[in-house]
């Protein structure tokens, strides 16, 4: 069978494109010819820009000459980051022509809007769509409940298929020959957080659970990188250090890692722990029960339908810190502070952007010394203080096929570019506070005139 895959692929940096090359490469080994569509270059057999109307009329162009079609679908892909009802009711149309061409379209659903549409018109639409598609898929039961109450689609029309249907082990490595090619101590309970640094992923509820732990000898590792070049996510990232910085036995490690290596850290650690504030459904436990790692999980999206064997679920950060004391072996009497909202993108941004504008002020805050010596600080940081974040600019065009190309690029160059961002918000930051510290007496920021 000639089988066309619809999804993000490698070498870009996207959990989507490591689950499509795990399909692929699945599909390929029962005999069938599989080729690859990608909405961005890559390695994939076909680049196409997909957002929009027009993006959606060139897939109807290709779709005929082949026996199958297979998307892996998230909204991104085909209505780009910020689109209006109308926008979407446009595309949802195109899109279902597109699929009815094709006559044979399974739909592998891996996150969806849950307030459904906005306007009749849009809901309309969308059923138009998935009325087209042959197949709709996900990963969980509760996924499928809230997608088919979302778009007033019948049960019956959507199966379930198993996240971690086609994952292979990426190691062989044992526990202690992991820790030794990672440079970990050999002893120790290790809790490891791997992921992209996004307030979603909630790594910073991590560190807050494991305070106190690492005097028992435990240590807590978060691996991961930033995603998303937004300036929240970027102030999120900072508080994320800060909290490391202050939390003995934590440790962050700001990086990209490749398959082979995340294989690598997950059996090197004793327990994972992913205590997600939003999430469908999530490749890492399957990737943890490959390898027979216990879990610690939200009780959020389909997470509950997902983990298996020894894995925990919990429902608030306390939950989180009793539930790494008991993995551990360690007593429970815990007590947590400053919980961040559940579950609601629009209330973990707002608490977010609050952090962010609170630790903008640092430089305007000085506890010590004279009214005088207070306000000459303050002055002195106001150009740095007026200074948002360095951030990546948005990979947006008006051309066609540009802001594709753009995202390409920037996936492709992050781990050479987000240091360097890093970096320059850390010297900036780090600027304000040395110019805001209060002098001690005698001291001086130029020398002393001569008497």
């Amino acid at each position: 069978m000639r089988i066309l895959m619809v999804s993000p692929y490698p070498p870009g940096r996207d959990g989507l494109a490591q689950y499509a090359v795990q399909e692929v490469k699945r599909l390929r080994a029962q005999g069938h010819d599989v080729e690859v569509l990608s909405p961005g270059p890559s390695a994939a057999h076909h680049h196409l820009d997909l957002v929009g109307v027009r993006g959606a009329l060139a897939l109807a162009r290709r779709v005929g000459a082949y026996d199958r079609v297979i998307v892996q679908y998230h909204p991104t892909i085909f209505f780009g980051d910020r689109s209006t009802p109308a926008e979407r009711t446009r595309v949802y149309a195109a899109l279902a022509v597109a699929f009815r061409i094709s006559g044979n379209v399974e739909m592998r659903i891996h996150e969806f809007p849950h307030a459904g549409a906005e306007t009749r018109a849009e809901s309309l639409a969308a059923r138009q769509m998935w009325t087209a598609v042959d197949r709709i898929t996900v990963h969980t039961p509760r996924e499928r409940g809230e997608f088919t109450a979302a778009f007033g689609i019948g049960v019956d029309r959507v199966q379930i298929a198993d996240h971690g249907e086609h994952f292979e082990k990426r190691t062989n490595l044992d526990r202690s020959a992991a820790r030794e090619r990672l440079g970990l101590p050999v002893d120790g309970f290790l809790f490891l957080s791997i992921g992209f640094l996004q307030p979603h992923k909630g790594f910073d509820r991590s560190v807050r659970a494991f305070a106190g732990l690492g005097d028992h000898g435990c240590r807590l590792e978060i691996v991961g990188s930033l995603r998303v070049e937004d300036a929240e996510y970027i102030a999120y990232v900072d508080e994320l250090r800060a909290a490391v910085a202050a939390t003995p036995g934590a440790n962050l490690r700001e990086q990209y890692v490749s398959d082979s290596e995340f294989d690598v850290w997950i059996v090197a650690a004793d327990a994972l722990v992913l205590p997600y504030r939003l999430i469908w459904s999530s490749g890492v436990c399957e990737r943890a029960a490959l390898y027979h790692r216990p879990v610690i999980a939200s009780r959020v999206g389909g997470l509950a339908d997902q983990v298996v064997g020894d894995a925990l679920l919990v429902n608030d950060d306390r939950e989180l810190a009793v539930a790494m004391r008991s993995v551990a072996g360690l007593a429970s009497d815990v007590r947590i502070s400053g919980n961040w909202p559940e579950g609601d993108r629009d209330a973990i941004m707002a608490e977010i952007r609050a952090r962010a504008a609170r630790r903008s002020t640092v430089g305007a805050r000085v506890s010590v010394g004279s009214p005088r010596g207070s306000a000459t600080r303050s002055a002195a940081t106001a150009p740095l203080r007026r200074l948002r974040p360095l951030a990546m600019p948005e990979s947006r065009s008006a051309r066609p096929g540009a802001s594709s190309m753009k995202r390409a690029i920037r996936r492709l160059t992050a781990w050479q570019i987000d240091p360097i961002i890093g970096q320059v918000n850390r010297l900036q930051q780090a600027t304000m506070e040395a110019m805001s510290e209060p002098k001690a007496p005698g001291e001086s920021g130029s020398a002393a005139p001569p008497r």
